[in-house]
């Protein structure tokens, strides 16, 4: 996501390389480099610290545990200090697909099973979906779907208050709007943190455009999952098996 602060469009790769500190220790799969990313069969890995200039000290590192076929499985682990209120990052595996037209979709069915520990955390648990006039254009509407928001972490919004609320794949949801520069967010925040997740996301896109006015012209441009921390220590995400495809 980008709850706070906008997110650069470009992601870029680094080197994945083995690092250890005084203050954390990590497998030799893991990247602490700032933008770096981990290739993951259909999906990439991404660390991406977009934020981290707001934040006193910290740290964080990524690593890939599995992938087979659509599987994959992954870890973020983290210490972040001060701008208790920005995001510093959003470790996120990313679908690989060519932009689809949100009418011709038929469905998005995914699974994500995730757990988290530490002190004193304040994070969101999240998918993060963009949307574009074009195959190749720029974000018009971002649409975030929130599975957990741990500590009183809280999404854009224009009033800091819910739109509506919506029930889908059994749910109960918080729906918020606000803008991200030129990009319209619109962000479900779910009723308690849901830690064993099946669904189809075309079922929120679907609601969007019947009830908030997201027009199906738009093209889907990008799937990520993952996990954007604003404060906290000793911090473990953990992803104990996620799939997703598009038909």
């Amino acid at each position: 996501m980008r709850a706070f602060l906008s997110i650069p469009t470009l992601l870029l790769a680094a080197f994945i390389r083995e690092a250890s500190s005084s203050a954390h220790t990590h497998t030799k799969r893991d990247s602490c480099v700032g933008f770096a990313s981990i290739p993951a069969g259909p999906y990439t890995l991404y660390q991406n610290l977009w934020g981290q200039g707001s934040a006193t000290s910290g740290w964080q590192c990524t690593g890939l545990d599995y992938q087979g076929g659509d599987v994959v499985t992954w870890h973020t682990t983290w210490d972040w200090q001060g701008g208790r209120t920005d995001v510093k990052s959003y470790s996120n595996i990313d679908y690989t697909f060519n932009p689809r037209q949100l009418s011709s979709i038929s469905r998005i069915p995914t699974t994500w099973k995730w757990s988290y520990t530490g002190s004193n955390v304040v994070a969101d648990v999240s998918y993060d979906m963009f949307t574009s006039y074009s195959p190749s254009g720029s974000s018009a509407y971002e649409i975030m779907i929130w599975l957990g928001a741990l500590g009183g972490a809280g999404p854009i919004s224009h009033t800091g208050s819910p739109i509506t609320t919506v029930t889908i794949a059994g749910i109960s949801w918080d729906l918020f709007e606000g803008p991200n520069g030129a990009t319209t967010v619109f962000s479900f925040v779910a009723h308690g943190e849901q830690t064993s997740f099946n669904a189809d996301l075309l079922d929120f896109l679907q609601y969007l455009i019947q009830s908030q006015g997201l027009p199906s012209t738009q093209y889907l441009s990008g799937i990520g999952a993952g996990t954007e921390p604003f404060d906290g220590s000793n911090a473990q995400f953990t992803t104990g098996e996620y799939v997703i495809t598009i038909t």
